[in-house]
């Protein structure tokens, strides 16, 4: 459809995107009214979370001019399309459940992203009601908290604000895959969720109930919270292999030690990676992962 050009003196305001749905977008505004916008364009490369540059085109629709600039970008690329998550988050929220069974390389991916974005990375295993279940949920998140990573261990039906006080003063994206009670926790940690999401899929599309891509909520005056959608796979296309090794945080007091200098750890002699796996210094199954996301056999 084609989207009639502003008024010569229509003002430009500025706006956060708070839902991401296909190409249309919800913004809200200054005084807290919510404004369905289209970017101007055949190509949308806005984010959730976006700040931007939005001209009224009608009482109930906007155009958005341009995207401030991000402090941060998260998203996941394959070899054909990149998927915006969110920006200007500032921490990466996983959720992984004691049931049913997570991925780990998701979740190594999850945290590579968030390490070349330089944004914080916390684990939440959700469901920790099931007892008989834990002790072998714990035991595939011990690599990720020898590295250092912080765990929240909670049951979202529950304890859901045993979650609160790690996401206080961030603006949080919570990504995981279908399944581990991602929504459940939207639900317990934001009262008015389940209303906001209806208020948007009012204002995209007249009342049929749509899937957003990705919505932001308002926790308090200092937090916010991104809910994305379930995530099967997170394909890292667009990070180089330097860039991905640096995001192991384990490879970093490793890195640039290797006799040759473009060493693919792979069987060269004298790699120091190679060398550090077979010492039992870095986990073996990540440098699978390692060489699964380089497209280096090993």
């Amino acid at each position: 459809a084609a989207h009639r050009a502003p008024p010569d003196d229509e003002p430009v305001m500025e706006g956060r995107v708070i839902a991401a749905h296909g190409r249309q977008y919800i913004v809200e505004l200054p005084d807290g009214n919510l404004l369905p916008c289209f970017p101007r364009g055949k190509k949308s490369d806005v984010a959730c979370g976006d700040r931007v540059d939005i001209q009224r085109t009608s009482d109930d629709q906007g155009v958005i001019e341009a995207i401030q600039p991000r402090t941060s970008l998260l998203y996941r690329s394959n070899e054909i399309k990149q998927k915006l998550i969110a920006a200007n988050v500032d921490q990466l929220v996983i959720v992984v459940a004691t049931e049913p069974a997570f991925s780990d390389e998701l979740i190594t991916r999850a945290l590579l992203a968030a390490e070349s974005e330089e944004i914080e990375a916390l684990i939440v295993l959700n469901k920790c009601d099931l007892a008989d279940k834990l002790p072998a949920a714990r035991e595939r998140l011990a690599v990720f908290a020898r590295l250092g990573y912080r765990i929240v261990e909670l049951s979202a039906l529950e304890h859901a604000e045993d979650l609160r006080p790690e996401l206080f003063g961030y603006t949080s994206v919570l990504v995981g895959q279908s399944g581990m009670g991602k929504s459940t926790l939207v639900n317990s940690l934001v009262p008015g969720a389940r209303a906001a999401t209806r208020e948007i899929s009012q204002a995209l599309d007249s009342g049929k109930h749509t899937t957003t891509h990705a919505t932001l909520y308002h926790l308090d005056a200092d937090s916010e919270l991104i809910d994305s959608p379930g995530l099967q796979e997170f394909g890292l296309g667009h990070l180089d292999r330097q860039e991905i090794e640096h995001a192991f945080l384990e490879f970093r007091p490793y890195v640039g030690q290797c006799r040759f200098r473009d060493c693919k750890h792979n069987r060269e002699p004298d790699c120091v990676l190679n060398a550090a796996v077979k010492a039992g210094e870095i986990d073996a199954r990540r440098f699978d992962v390692y060489h699964r996301i380089v497209g280096t056999a090993r």
